[in-house]
């Protein structure tokens, strides 16, 4: 049964969601179409590029992305404080960029609003777009349609690219969100169409890996630096509560052990921050290796999904049979 929209994006239990689009009847989103020839590989900097166009004007962050053959995926951060704060100003000239403004807007624009009804019409108008701003639906539709308008302009067909609407999968804790990320950095190794995470074109992994070699600012969401200032501090509720290096060295971990394919085959060495979640490394290859079979809408640790359940009034929710122990303490 589906589930609706409302259960499955609930800002108030986590700001955290891993985001995934499937093309229609198998379609070519990127790659090579193997039956014809044809190359679709430019498609993945479409994409990637308009990912990261939404988020500069959307209050979301990009945590984690992959771009693959016939589906992506996106782990996303909605920052609701962000776009509250923003006055009415900010707010049109974002919508702006990606539609068109009423005529009362623009009027209110050059001061010409003149009675109360029509300020609070604006006002009305204004909110409701502040608050598409920060909404998962509105990011993926526009990148969703986006995608599909420019591939059948090349193809030359109409109708329907995708198979539907977007599956999301809410992310309650740093557990989940670790291993949904590396699960999403690691999808082009699972399918072999790279050997190691800084080979995997067109994923955060190896954009995160390329501007820290060059020094370079990331425009994906940031973790959180132990070197920290009073800038870091404040910045710290909104980054990734992981240090960078420990996460590329986790993904380099887990990418061999995906590799050795082989049932209990463990790479030596395991990570330190492993052993600071809690998570036995059995159990991690397999969350990495069917993340989102094991937990096909919401991820996180046995008391969450409990107490998520208990809110809901779902007596269970699928993938409570997989999910992490609580973090001691």
């Amino acid at each position: 049964m589906t589930i609706a929209r409302s259960q499955q994006i609930d800002l108030s239990v986590t700001p955290y969601y891993h985001c995934i689009n499937r093309c229609v009847r198998r379609a070519f989103l990127c790659g090579e179409d193997h039956l014809t020839g044809k190359s679709y590989e430019h498609r993945r900097e479409w994409i990637a590029n308009k990912i990261k166009a939404l988020s500069e004007t959307f209050a979301i962050d990009i945590a984690a992305y992959a771009v693959m053959s016939n589906h992506y995926h996106i782990v996303l951060r909605v920052d609701q404080e962000r776009a509250k704060s923003w006055d009415s100003i900010e707010v049109i000239n974002r919508w702006s960029e990606h539609f068109s403004i009423p005529v009362l807007v623009s009027r209110f624009l050059k001061g010409e609003c003149s009675t109360s009804a029509e300020v609070k019409a604006v006002d009305e108008i204004i909110e409701e777009w502040r608050s598409r701003l920060h909404d998962i639906s509105w990011f993926m539709r526009l990148l969703n349609e986006y995608i599909a308008r420019e591939s059948n302009r090349e193809d030359g067909v109409t109708g329907r690219f995708w198979e539907g609407r977007f599956k999301s999968q809410a992310l309650l804790d740093e557990q989940a969100l670790i291993a949904c990320m590396a699960y999403v950095d690691l999808n082009p190794v699972r399918a072999d169409m790279a050997k190691t995470p800084e080979q995997s074109d067109y994923t955060s992994i190896q954009e995160r890996i390329q501007k820290a070699m060059n020094k370079q600012a990331c425009t994906l969401l940031p973790f959180v630096n132990t070197a920290k200032s009073e800038a870091q501090e404040a910045q710290k509720e909104t980054a990734i509560p992981f240090e960078l290096n420990d996460y590329i060295s986790l993904v380099d971990w887990s990418g061999r052990a995906i590799l050795q394919n082989k049932q209990g085959s463990i790479p030596e060495n395991t990570p330190p921050i492993l052993q600071r979640l809690g998570i036995d490394e059995k159990d991690w290859i397999k969350h990495i290796h069917y993340f989102e079979r094991q937990f096909p809408t919401v991820a996180g640790n046995i008391d969450k999904l409990r107490k998520l359940a208990k809110e809901t009034s779902r007596r269970w929710i699928k993938g409570m049979g997989h999910a992490f122990e609580p973090l001691p303490g």
